[in-house]
């Protein structure tokens, strides 16, 4: 499996939730909905997920292990840090 794009929306509202990314995966398969957040930790993402009948949040689409899970929260924060500093970036200063 190849992560053959990443986009990251930010949020520039405040809160712990600071972007949405969606992934396609080998040119073929998109996820959206996957949320960036910040935690007392730092930085992690969050799966698209849907609110069950018992109140309890179940994710929708998720990694089945967690080298996979990582490679893609190593993905979606590095392209998440990129578009920060492009924000900040001013050529005209």
């Amino acid at each position: 499996m190849e992560i053959t794009d990443v986009r990251v929306r930010n949020i520039a509202k405040e809160g712990k939730m600071k972007a949405v990314a969606s992934i396609t995966i080998d040119n073929e398969f998109v996820v959206h909905d996957i949320k960036v957040i910040e935690g007392e930790k730092g930085l992690f993402i969050a799966m698209p997920s849907k609110k069950s009948a018992d109140g309890e949040y179940r994710d929708i689409a998720h990694p089945i292990n967690s080298g996979t899970r990582s490679r893609l929260e190593e993905l979606i924060l590095n392209k998440y840090r990129e578009s920060c500093e492009e924000e900040t970036y001013d050529p005209y200063q």
